[in-house]
């Protein structure tokens, strides 16, 4: 329809030409005439190369509004990938902010050897090979087929004298690669080549980690740590997970957790099972975990209530010390938690300042001391799982270990002692019964006599009354007759006096 309208208006501009000139004609000359026509020509021959290139002009710019929309698409999810979109959990967090966290974990974490096979094992030493696949020992140095053979005076696997930590390695479902699962404890290394490392634990190992070692086909490879992994709140926090008022951190990963404890407690319970013991893992840890970043309760440990504070004013806090000297030397802080190391400290001032509604999250006897102080408020209070320093854990697990087996020896020594006293107070008492039934007869037989006798005594109490009885009236009987002799031996007397006076 629109070609039709153009073509009508084109032939009316035609036809309104040509009456135009045969109008002027008279008027004007042959040469006037002929380069109007040929103008005109000219117009209509490039009128249609013209509507070409304006319809290709079309295309194209809509195609380069079209690019210009993508690329600002484009730049738009490259800036969410750098620097994360919390509030898409599609994106999250940045590469940029990913990188950083990386780098920590890497410096925090140490040098570490990946996929290392057991090429011998014995009761005091584990020489451990590269993998095939192993490219390099450290961590992040590519696998590289076509390199040549390792050079005679190429540097050792592991430096020699390091103190490692050996981690078995389980294939994981989720990401089909190999993934550090059982803690194999703590060895030396006292010898290393390029492609092997022999090792010596520094300390018996425990019951599991023997165990785990003797059943290395579950565990097809090591990975060895320089220093032994952090632990962290962020790594048990479901994926997509937001922080709000109930939960600091976001929803814990309950799958996550249980799947961890039930993996431990398989690998340990077995091995402890064959010893007679129970499993560590116990619900009140496992709770401690599930229950990371909720409102904290009056009934929570001290060390795990920490205080949401909201300053009301201005504070500034002293956060580095005056005192200057390496970790190696004493740790990172002081006596009163400022920072002595210079990699810890401000590079400007040794101050934090805090500005007016400012929120904090502290522990709840620092957080008192300000809100004492009337500086700052408190508006939740969360309850926060303290963080295990393994390397500290370990060492006092260990010598708690040792304690118990001395201890297990002494008490083993107490029953010793106690089972031969219940065995010999055991016979006393055999002996006793025996003795107490000869006396339950005699008590018997006794009881019978003192009856006997009761019966007896009556009996001559009631005799001895009678003859009391009669005593007493013998002897009034015997007062009348002496009574009675004496007056007559008065009368006789009296007779006799008589007589004599009367001669």
């Amino acid at each position: 329809m629109m070609y039709l309208v153009l073509g009508a208006l084109l032939g009316v501009l035609l036809i309104g030409f040509f009456v135009v000139v045969w109008k002027a004609s008279p008027n004007w000359r042959w040469y006037n005439i002929v380069a109007v026509c040929i103008t005109m020509i000219l117009a209509v021959v490039f009128l249609f190369p013209t509507a070409g290139v304006l319809k290709s002009r079309a295309s194209w710019h809509q195609i380069k509004e079209r690019l210009e929309v993508q690329l600002a698409d484009i730049s738009a999810e490259q800036r969410r990938l750098k620097y994360g979109d919390m509030q898409n959990p599609q994106y999250g967090i940045g590469v940029v902010e990913l990188g950083v966290e990386l780098s920590k974990v890497g410096i925090e974490a140490g040098r570490r050897w990946p996929n290392l096979v057991t090429q011998q094992m014995n009761n005091n030493q584990v020489i451990l090979g590269k993998a095939p696949d192993n490219g390099g020992g450290v961590a992040g140095v590519p696998a590289d087929p076509a390199a040549a053979p390792v050079a005679a005076n190429a540097d050792p696997l592991v430096p020699v004298g390091l103190v490692v930590y050996g981690f078995g390695e389980v294939p994981d479902n989720a990401t089909q690669q190999l993934l550090p699962t059982v803690y194999l404890g703590e060895y030396r290394v006292t010898a290393s080549t390029p492609d092997t490392v022999t090792l010596s634990p520094t300390s018996s190992l425990e019951p599991s980690q023997r165990f785990a070692l003797q059943n290395l086909g579950q565990q097809p490879s090591w990975t060895l740590y320089e220093l032994l992994p952090l632990d962290g709140h962020d790594p048990f926090i479901a994926a997509g997970s937001e922080e709000n008022e109930d939960f600091y951190f976001g929803r814990v990963d309950s799958d996550l957790v249980n799947q961890l404890f039930v993996r431990a407690a398989t690998i340990t319970g077995i091995a402890q099972a064959a010893n007679g013991t129970q499993s560590p893992v116990s619900a009140a840890s496992m709770k401690t975990y599930l229950e990371d970043g909720r409102r904290a309760t009056d009934n929570d440990p001290p060390n795990s209530r920490w205080w949401m504070i909201e300053f009301v004013k201005t504070h500034k806090i002293e956060v580095d010390s005056p005192e200057q000297r390496g970790a190696l030397d004493g740790g990172f802080f002081d006596l009163n938690g400022r920072a002595v190391d210079s990699r810890l400290q401000r590079p400007d001032d040794n101050e934090v300042v805090f500005k007016k509604d400012d929120r904090v999250l502290m522990l709840e006897e620092a957080a008192t001391e300000l809100v004492n102080e009337g500086v700052a408020e408190l508006r939740d209070r969360y309850f926060l799982r303290p963080l295990n320093d393994y390397r500290y854990v370990l060492r006092r697990l260990r010598l708690r270990l040792d304690e118990l087996a001395s201890r297990q020896t002494e008490l083993q020594f107490e029953k010793q002692v106690l089972e031969q006293a219940i065995s010999k107070t055991e016979g006393m008492l055999v002996e006793n019964q025996s003795i107490k039934l000869k006396l339950e007869q005699d008590l018997t037989q006794f009881r019978v006599e003192k009856t006997a006798i009761d019966d007896y005594t009556v009996k001559m109490r009631e005799q001895l009354d009678q003859m009391r009885t009669e005593m007493a009236q013998l002897h009034q009987h015997n007062l009348l007759l002496e009574q009675e002799i004496a007056q007559k031996h008065q009368s006789i007397q009296r007779r006799l006096d008589g007589i004599s006076m009367a001669k």
